[in-house]
Protein backbone atom coordinates (compact mmCIF):
# COMPACT_ATOMS: atom_id res chain seq x y z
CA UNK A 1 0.00 0.00 0.00
CA UNK A 2 1.36 3.56 -0.63
CA UNK A 3 2.41 6.58 1.53
CA UNK A 4 -0.97 7.89 0.69
CA UNK A 5 -2.91 5.20 0.60
CA UNK A 6 -1.81 4.54 4.10
CA UNK A 7 -2.85 8.28 4.99
CA UNK A 8 -6.04 7.79 3.24
CA UNK A 9 -7.11 4.89 5.86
CA UNK A 10 -5.51 6.35 8.63
CA UNK A 11 -7.73 9.58 8.09
CA UNK A 12 -10.86 7.39 7.00
CA UNK A 13 -10.54 5.41 10.71
CA UNK A 14 -9.78 8.62 12.72
CA UNK A 15 -12.41 10.38 10.62
CA UNK A 16 -15.10 7.21 11.43
CA UNK A 17 -14.01 7.90 15.29
CA UNK A 18 -14.59 11.56 15.06
CA UNK A 19 -17.76 11.62 14.06
CA UNK A 20 -18.95 9.33 15.43
CA UNK A 21 -18.54 11.39 18.77
CA UNK A 22 -19.27 14.35 17.33
CA UNK A 23 -15.70 16.34 17.02
CA UNK A 24 -14.54 17.42 13.73
CA UNK A 25 -10.85 16.05 12.99
CA UNK A 26 -7.88 18.73 12.90
CA UNK A 27 -5.37 18.73 9.88
CA UNK A 28 -2.65 17.96 12.27
CA UNK A 29 -4.97 14.53 13.01
CA UNK A 30 -4.58 12.85 10.03
CA UNK A 31 -0.29 13.24 10.61
CA UNK A 32 -0.20 12.01 14.06
CA UNK A 33 -2.00 8.99 13.12
CA UNK A 34 0.65 8.08 10.32
CA UNK A 35 3.42 9.47 12.35
CA UNK A 36 2.04 6.55 15.10
CA UNK A 37 2.01 4.24 12.30
CA UNK A 38 5.00 5.15 10.56
CA UNK A 39 6.85 4.76 13.94
CA UNK A 40 6.20 1.11 14.55
CA UNK A 41 7.44 0.37 10.75
CA UNK A 42 11.13 2.36 11.42
CA UNK A 43 11.36 0.84 14.96
CA UNK A 44 11.33 -2.42 12.47
CA UNK A 45 13.80 -1.00 10.06
CA UNK A 46 16.11 0.74 13.83
CA UNK A 47 15.99 -2.75 15.37
CA UNK A 48 17.80 -4.58 12.65
CA UNK A 49 20.80 -2.63 12.28
CA UNK A 50 23.87 -4.44 13.70
CA UNK A 51 25.54 -2.49 16.23
CA UNK A 52 28.89 -3.61 14.69
CA UNK A 53 28.37 -2.18 11.51
CA UNK A 54 27.50 1.46 12.50
CA UNK A 55 30.67 3.11 10.20
CA UNK A 56 29.72 0.97 7.00
CA UNK A 57 29.12 3.24 4.37
CA UNK A 58 28.17 1.35 0.96
CA UNK A 59 29.79 4.32 -0.96
CA UNK A 60 32.46 6.82 0.00
CA UNK A 61 29.71 9.36 -0.32
CA UNK A 62 26.85 7.83 1.10
CA UNK A 63 26.49 8.32 5.09
CA UNK A 64 27.53 5.54 7.24
CA UNK A 65 24.80 3.08 8.71
CA UNK A 66 25.10 4.68 12.42
CA UNK A 67 24.53 8.16 10.47
CA UNK A 68 22.00 7.75 8.33
CA UNK A 69 20.05 5.79 11.49
CA UNK A 70 20.69 8.58 13.45
CA UNK A 71 19.42 10.89 10.49
CA UNK A 72 15.84 8.65 10.63
CA UNK A 73 15.59 9.05 14.33
CA UNK A 74 16.35 12.91 14.21
CA UNK A 75 14.02 13.88 11.57
CA UNK A 76 10.61 13.56 13.23
CA UNK A 77 11.42 15.74 16.31
CA UNK A 78 14.07 18.50 14.11
CA UNK A 79 11.41 19.07 11.29
CA UNK A 80 8.12 19.37 13.64
CA UNK A 81 10.54 22.50 15.89
CA UNK A 82 11.61 24.06 12.36
CA UNK A 83 7.99 23.64 11.52
CA UNK A 84 6.95 26.35 14.48
CA UNK A 85 8.80 29.14 13.59
CA UNK A 86 6.48 31.55 10.40
CA UNK A 87 10.66 31.34 8.84
CA UNK A 88 13.60 29.29 9.12
CA UNK A 89 17.31 30.09 8.02
CA UNK A 90 18.43 27.11 6.52
CA UNK A 91 20.78 24.97 8.72
CA UNK A 92 23.93 23.46 8.59
CA UNK A 93 23.15 19.98 8.67
CA UNK A 94 25.28 17.62 11.31
CA UNK A 95 24.57 14.92 13.06
CA UNK A 96 22.23 16.31 15.92
CA UNK A 97 21.13 13.86 18.78
CA UNK A 98 17.68 11.85 18.10
CA UNK A 99 14.81 13.58 19.25
CA UNK A 100 11.68 11.48 19.71
CA UNK A 101 8.97 10.98 17.73
CA UNK A 102 6.91 11.84 20.98
CA UNK A 103 8.56 15.48 20.73
CA UNK A 104 7.89 15.61 17.31
CA UNK A 105 3.70 14.48 18.33
CA UNK A 106 3.92 17.06 21.16
CA UNK A 107 4.83 19.88 19.11
CA UNK A 108 2.55 19.03 16.07
CA UNK A 109 -0.15 19.16 18.46
CA UNK A 110 -0.09 22.32 19.02
CA UNK A 111 -0.93 23.60 16.19
CA UNK A 112 -4.64 24.63 14.83
CA UNK A 113 -5.75 24.12 11.13
CA UNK A 114 -5.24 27.82 10.80
CA UNK A 115 -1.30 27.54 11.54
CA UNK A 116 -1.10 24.45 9.60
CA UNK A 117 -2.37 26.39 6.48
CA UNK A 118 -0.06 29.32 6.87
CA UNK A 119 2.86 30.23 5.09
CA UNK A 120 6.18 28.91 6.19
CA UNK A 121 9.43 29.81 4.61
CA UNK A 122 12.78 28.64 4.19
CA UNK A 123 15.64 31.51 4.06
CA UNK A 124 19.38 31.40 3.13
CA UNK A 125 21.24 34.57 3.81
CA UNK A 126 17.99 36.54 4.47
CA UNK A 127 16.68 35.41 1.27
CA UNK A 128 13.37 33.31 0.63
CA UNK A 129 14.25 29.94 -1.18
CA UNK A 130 10.79 28.47 -0.56
CA UNK A 131 7.82 29.64 0.93
CA UNK A 132 4.56 26.72 1.16
CA UNK A 133 1.69 26.27 3.61
CA UNK A 134 3.41 24.69 6.72
CA UNK A 135 1.31 21.43 6.53
CA UNK A 136 2.61 20.87 3.13
CA UNK A 137 6.48 21.49 5.14
CA UNK A 138 5.72 18.85 7.82
CA UNK A 139 4.30 16.46 4.69
CA UNK A 140 7.06 16.58 2.43
CA UNK A 141 9.82 17.21 5.07
CA UNK A 142 9.00 15.03 8.47
CA UNK A 143 6.91 12.19 6.34
CA UNK A 144 8.44 11.57 2.97
CA UNK A 145 11.76 12.61 3.54
CA UNK A 146 11.74 10.02 6.34
CA UNK A 147 10.18 7.55 4.38
CA UNK A 148 12.91 8.07 2.06
CA UNK A 149 15.66 7.55 4.28
CA UNK A 150 14.22 4.19 5.85
CA UNK A 151 14.10 2.88 2.77
CA UNK A 152 17.93 3.66 2.46
CA UNK A 153 18.21 1.81 5.57
CA UNK A 154 16.52 -1.55 4.03
CA UNK A 155 18.94 -1.39 1.33
CA UNK A 156 21.63 -0.96 3.76
CA UNK A 157 20.19 -3.98 5.38
CA UNK A 158 20.48 -5.92 2.66
CA UNK A 159 23.45 -5.18 1.19
CA UNK A 160 25.02 -6.33 4.43
CA UNK A 161 22.73 -9.57 4.53
CA UNK A 162 20.64 -8.65 7.77
CA UNK A 163 17.17 -9.74 7.53
CA UNK A 164 14.84 -7.37 5.71
CA UNK A 165 11.42 -6.25 8.08
CA UNK A 166 8.15 -6.09 5.84
CA UNK A 167 7.69 -2.47 5.40
CA UNK A 168 4.70 -2.32 3.54
CA UNK A 169 4.08 -5.70 2.52
CA UNK A 170 6.19 -8.26 2.36
CA UNK A 171 9.72 -8.43 2.01
CA UNK A 172 12.11 -11.58 0.67
CA UNK A 173 12.71 -12.24 4.54
CA UNK A 174 9.49 -11.35 6.04
CA UNK A 175 5.54 -11.51 5.10
CA UNK A 176 3.46 -10.53 7.85
CA UNK A 177 0.46 -12.21 6.02
CA UNK A 178 1.49 -16.04 6.50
Amino acid sequence: MSTGGLTALAVNNFRSKREKKGAAMRLVDSILTEIDQEAKTTKRVLDRIPEDKLAWKPHPKAFSLGQLAMHVGCTPGGVAAAAVPDTIEAPIFSQPEAKSVESAKDTLKKMDDARLMSTWSLTKNGKVVMSVPRIGFIRFILMNHNYHHRGQLSVYLRMLDVPVPSIYGPSADENPFV
